[in-house]
């Protein structure tokens, strides 16, 4: 058994440091973290969503943000999409488990939005269908997956593809990129801690 776990952080730490070399990736959370602040500094908001273990991720995410990261300061208009029940069963009930980010994409965004879409495999057919939406009316739609960045690639803006086909080592790297896009979002708009 110490084998086995031994393994799984040698396979976790090959994914972070593949991340840590390539400047592609860097460049990309760069680049969100960039426009996330200008959401925010334009009256706009950061809308996340998941499916699984991603849903937890957005909703951790979306935490982080509206509370507190390191600082005491104003909270930051996020959503987690997967955190009402009531409205995705709903959804899901009356219309179709498809729609359930894309009907409330369709009221809650903008374009002065951020929007991220989180899929391991990126081949969630109701995280691309809500991409879709956000970025027809004109939101940064942004997706977060694996290696391959599935059929999602295609519907985004950006795509955050982590070097990993290993769904626990993707959504590993996806917290580590959220916690990183969400301290250097608070200390943009707030000052250094």
């Amino acid at each position: 058994m110490k084998d086995d776990i031994a393994n799984r952080i040698k396979e976790h730490t090959e994914v972070i440091n593949t991340i840590l070399g390539d400047k592609d990736i860097l460049g990309k959370l760069e680049l969100v973290t960039k426009k996330i602040v200008e959401a925010y500094k334009s009256g706009g908001k950061l809308v996340i969503f998941g499916n699984g273990g991603s849903a937890s991720d957005a909703q951790h995410i979306a935490g982080e943000l509206v509370s507190k990261f390191y600082l005491d300061r104003p909270m930051l208009n996020a959503l987690a999409l997967n955190v009402n029940s009531s409205i995705i069963t709903a959804i899901a009930n009356d219309i179709s488990f498809d729609d359930i980010f894309a009907r409330q994409v369709e009221h809650l965004v903008d374009y002065k939005d951020v929007v991220i879409g989180l899929s391991t495999s990126g081949n969630s057919r109701n995280i691309i269908k809500a991409l879709q939406v956000a970025k027809n009316k004109g939101a940064l739609a942004i997706g977060f997956t694996g290696m391959s960045g599935g059929k999602l690639k295609d519907y985004v803006n950006v795509l955050v593809n982590i070097p990993s086909d290993s769904t626990p080592r993707i959504q590993e790297a996806h917290i580590l990129a959220g916690h990183i896009i969400c301290e250097l979002v608070e200390r943009e708009l707030f000052g250094r801690r």
